[in-house]
């Protein structure tokens, strides 16, 4: 499929050229006390750093860290707050993994641009620019690598759907004018997401990641963040603590769709998944289904 624009799968980040092209892991660190999945929350350093250990071991590249949950009902969190619990987090870990990429999980320019001067090197975007004032003007001022991640309305508004035609033309025609405004702007590193479980009802979940390889079209990377999401654990009548093997049943179409960064809580599994689907495609298979 061809791109609309000039396709670009290497990014600078934390001094080093990163090509996409090879599926990479973001290990996800939730520094909040109600995130969905239990097993993502740390709520000190010493533990942020046992599971970013962990993670790195395990084989991740990147870790997301936020501390403002997103689940639905989650209690308002204020800047300030939000600054505090992830600066120090991030400060720790730039510390003692200096080579780690680190990305910031915020809708807010205020706690990206201070978790920026903690150590970290991606802003990720639940709100693709909309969410806070300025968004766009920050990241092209600074180069700062952007995470455009597809979701409509405030942040308040952001598990209200909208009533989609066709969810997959529907979500591009709302990314390509944003990736057009800061291709035009000069704007480098930027990776795309559909945003998965973000104003999508269940089904648009699985449309999306049925056609996630029309995002290509975008000329960036593709991240995809399905771990443990309601989209699994609702379907199969389960919890996010059993969700595992859903995931890693998502994370292989997804592979095969196209997606450079899988966002996941489990990163050793993430990394084996990978792995032996670089194989099949080693040995000939193209499509899985």
């Amino acid at each position: 499929m061809d791109a609309l624009f000039s396709t670009s799968q290497t990014i600078r980040l934390n001094g080093q050229l990163i090509d996409f092209s090879a599926p990479k892991i973001m290990g996800i660190l939730n520094i909040t006390p109600d995130s969905f999945f239990e097993g993502s929350r740390v709520s000190s350093v010493d533990a942020a750093l046992e599971q970013a250990s962990s993670m790195i071991a395990a084989g991740a590249l990147i870790l997301d860290i936020g501390g403002h949950s997103t689940r639905p009902g989650a209690a308002p969190v204020s800047p300030e707050e939000e600054i505090a619990r992830v600066c120090p987090i991030i400060s720790a870990i730039s510390d003692a993994y200096p080579s780690v990429i680190l990305s910031i999980d915020t809708y807010r320019v205020a706690v990206a641009k201070a978790a920026l001067a903690a150590g970290a090197h991606i802003f990720n975007d639940i709100g693709a620019g909309q969410m806070d004032e300025g968004v766009f003007d920050y990241i092209v001022e600074n180069q700062v690598p952007y995470i455009l991640s597809h979701s409509v309305g405030r942040f308040e508004d952001v598990h209200q759907v909208p009533d989609y035609q066709n969810v997959v033309a529907e979500v591009l025609h709302d990314l390509l004018p944003k990736v057009q405004d800061l291709r035009s702007r000069g704007f480098k590193d930027l990776i795309v997401d559909p945003g998965f479980g973000f104003s999508k009802a269940l089904d648009h979940n699985y449309s999306l990641l049925a056609h996630l390889r029309s995002f290509k079209l975008l000329g960036a990377p593709i991240l995809a963040g399905l771990s443990r999401k309601t989209m699994i654990w609702k379907e199969l009548g389960i919890s996010a603590d059993e969700a595992l093997n859903g995931s890693t049943v998502l994370h292989t179409i997804a592979l095969q769709q196209g997606a450079s960064i899988l966002r996941v809580h489990d990163v050793k599994e993430a990394k084996e998944t990978i792995h032996l689907v670089q194989k099949l495609q080693q040995n000939g298979l193209s499509h899985l289904l």
